[in-house]
Formats: C-alpha cells, structure tokens, sequence
C-alpha cells in the first residue's frame, strides 16, 4: 500500500481516480488547489505526489519547486493534456519522476505508479552504469554527434550538451565519460533543477558539522565524490548565483572548500554540463556569470531533437518495442500501416522521452502481436492533422473541426463509448453524434 496524494481540481475525475487506486489497496488524500497541497506535505509523509497540471490557482511546477525546497525526495507524476507534452517533458528536467497524459489509461496509470514507487532512492545523484538499454542512431546526424563525442572525449575539455528536453544529454554525457581516460573513475550526475537554492552548495561541496540548521555531521561533496572522474551537472542554468561563484573558484583553483570548513579540499574532476536553455540568454538577463560560461564552454555539443533525426525514429521505434514487450511481457511484432504513418510523422515537441512513453502504452494496450492507432493517443492524429491543414492555424473552420472531433473523442472516452451517454454529456442528440462520428471518423 502507498499512500499518495491527488492533486486535481476536477473532482468527479478525481472521485474516479480515489476508487480505482483505494480498490488496488492505495491510501488517498484529494486537494483541488496547489495551496492545500503544499500545507499537506508540508506536515505528512507521502509515498507519491500525483498532480494535475493546470491548477485553479497556479501550475504543477510550482509543486515540485516547493518539494524541492524542502528537500524532498517524493515521486511526482504529472497529468496532462497530450497538447501540453513538451511542458510536462520540462517537468521531469525539474525534477518530477514521470507524466501521464488525459485521458488516463487504468493499466497504464498502475503501471507509471509501480515504476515510480520502485524507484532507486538517489535523492537526484546518480552513479549507475551507463544505460546498455540505448542505441545511437544511424542517420548522418547521428554520425555527426558522434564523431564529436569520440573527438573530445579522451580530453579533459569541459563540454556543455545542449539540446530540447527529452533528447538524452545525460546519455551523451555517460557517453563522453565511458570514452574519456577517466572511465573507471566515478560518474557522478546532479540534477541541479532538483537542488534546493539553499542545499546546492553543501550538495556540491559538503559542509562540516554545525555549518548551518540541520547539519548535523559532516557530509562529503559530489565535487570530493567524482575525485578523478567526471562531475555531470544537468541544468546547469538553475544554479544561484552564489553558487556560480563558489563553481568558478573550484574550476579555476582545482579546490574546494566545504560549507562551514577553513580547510580546503584539492580535487581532479572533469566538468560536463547540460542546459535545454540558450546561456547567452541568461547571461544578458544577468542570470548566468561569463566567466563561468566561457570557463564550462571549452567545447559545445548539440544534440538533435527527435524530428530532425530522419531514419532514426524508425530504428528507436522499433528498439522501444523491444524494451517494452521485454518489461510489459507483452509481444508486439509489429505496427499497422496506419499506426506506423502516424508515428512518422508525428513532430515527437518530447523527444525520445515522449517517444519511449508513447510506445510503452502503445504495447500495454496492444493485447496481440501487431499494435493497432487505436492505441496510440487521439491527439497524436489531431496534431499530425492540424501540422497538413491548409493555412494551418488560420484555417478557423479547420481548426474548429479537429477541436471538435478531439472534445467527441474525449467525452467518447469518458463516457466507455456509450453513445447515449456522450451524446447526453455533449448536449447533442444521437442522431447528430452519429453523424459527426462518421464526418470525423472516429470508431
């Protein structure tokens, strides 16, 4: 039993949600608005946080923000539309453990809940073997950020990745370590969009006991933890600008000094940082230092997004099938014409994370060996629609019909395909939602 807190401001939805989690022997606590929730886990002990995204009075960021601040390691899942994909991809570079998208799927639900309740406890440091679960790609682009990763990897050049969320910079980095002459030393990985502002410091250098309120021994730093090896520091831009400072002394001085301490510790570590942010950026808004950019940018990679990889998708499609039939016990062969269509020319805003979700559920609903668009996301063929619309977005009558065939698909969904129901629901008699059915063609 798990005991997790819903964060959802449709009630009936979440009423639904309460029954189905309370009958596979979960505790649940329901709040509709972001400042109930953050009284809550303010002052009880929760094994999972799953939250809606868009909130009466404010956004499911601002939850994982307040989580981190108070320096805890709760899983996050957020809920979301399947418009709001690259939003909730942003959500997990800040620390959430997963999303699910609207309408959510009951076996697809348990199934993220079970892999977020079985996660490893790292409290956002990961030191794991790289993932021989990945491939490279074979695409020109693929060989290209390759040919990179081989040419500075045996240097001990500070690298930034840059690249959208979603498209694998810590693998890139894991990458760069396994090739350097640093391999059999630690790879040490901090998502610094996870680290509290007043934790970051102690959390990179350690402090000693008594440095500040709840120091209560000595604690080592990643900097001292990654000694000889590689120190990957993901969204490297959240980092305050105090800490900024104290990174910069360490890079140029080759020591640190712990919170609280007088001494200092000398460390041989190689730097490799990850941004989804344009730095310039921040440093002409005054919030990222030059200096510690020209010192991090010895050499820049950029990765690709997902829709720019051409013959790739198909070969990360295929490999994700193969990942998920292995974990799902599940026997997916292969793609219906119309599935395979849709999953080419779908834009991927989440890149190879949306890719991996998108196929995960695709093989969970896929009861035989080849996976029908039926399982794939509504949305998905909306979006690819409205991508080949004439005029696009100014073609309103256009854009109308797909809004409306999406708003029949959902309440469709909601009502288990009982046309009375929806027709009741969509204040349309069934005559008309017959018609509009056929119009659209939605099964």
């Amino acid at each position: 039993m798990a005991k997790i807190l819903i964060l959802e401001d449709d009630t009936t939805f979440a009423q639904l949600l309460e029954g189905f989690l309370t009958k596979n022997s979960h505790e649940i606590t329901l709040v509709t608005h972001v400042k109930q929730s953050f009284k809550l886990i303010e002052n009880q002990k929760f094994d999972l946080l799953l939250i809606d995204y868009r909130l009466p009075d404010g956004i499911g960021f601002e939850i994982i923000t307040h989580s981190r601040n108070l320096s805890l390691s709760t899983p996050i899942i957020i809920m979301t539309s399947f418009n709001d994909v690259r939003t909730a991809v942003k959500s997990i570079q800040m620390g959430a453990f997963d999303y699910i998208t609207k309408p959510v799927n009951p076996d697809e639900l348990l199934m993220v809940i079970k892999n977020s309740l079985n996660k490893k406890d790292a409290k956002d440091i990961k030191t794991e073997a790289i993932d021989s679960d990945f491939i490279k790609g074979k695409s020109t682009t693929a060989d290209k950020l390759y040919e990179h990763i081989a040419l500075v990897s045996p240097t001990d050049m500070s690298v930034i990745i840059q690249g959208e969320s979603g498209t694998g910079k810590e693998f890139a980095a894991r990458t760069l370590h396994q090739q350097s002459k640093r391999a059999l030393k630690p790879f040490v990985a901090i998502d610094c969009g996870a680290l509290s502002k007043d934790l970051a410091a102690s959390e990179l250098f350690g402090h000693v006991k008594g440095a500040f309120t709840g120091a209560l021994n000595d604690k080592k730093g990643q900097f001292e933890a990654a000694d000889g090896g590689t120190l990957f520091l993901d969204e490297v831009g959240n980092l305050s600008y105090e800490v900024q400072i104290k990174l910069l002394r360490a890079l140029q001085e080759r020591v640190i000094q712990p919170l609280g301490s007088t001494k200092q510790i000398p460390v041989d570590v190689r730097i490799i940082t990850a941004t989804n942010d344009d730095l310039l950026n921040s440093i002409a808004e005054g919030e990222f230092r030059e200096d510690l950019y020209h010192r991090l940018n010895e050499f820049k990679i950029q990765l690709p997004a997902l829709r720019e990889r051409g013959g790739d998708l198909e070969l990360f499609i295929n490999h994700f099938i193969g990942l998920s039939n292995r974990d799902l016990d599940r026997n997916v062969k292969s793609i219906s014409a119309e599935a395979k269509s849709l999953l080419l020319n779908y834009d991927w805003p989440g890149n190879l994370r949306e890719l991996s979700n998108v196929i995960k559920r695709m093989v969970l609903l896929t009861p035989g060996d080849v996976a029908q668009v039926s399982a794939l996301p509504d949305e998905m063929m909306i979006s690819v629609n409205q991508q080949t619309l004439p005029g696009n977005s100014s073609d309103l009558k256009a854009v109308n019909e797909q809004n409306e065939k999406a708003i029949i698909t959902e309440t469709l969904i909601k009502a288990k395909h009982n046309k009375s129901k929806a027709a009741k629901m969509l204040n349309i008699d069934r005559k008309t939602l017959y018609a509009k059915m056929e119009r659209y063609g939605i099964e």
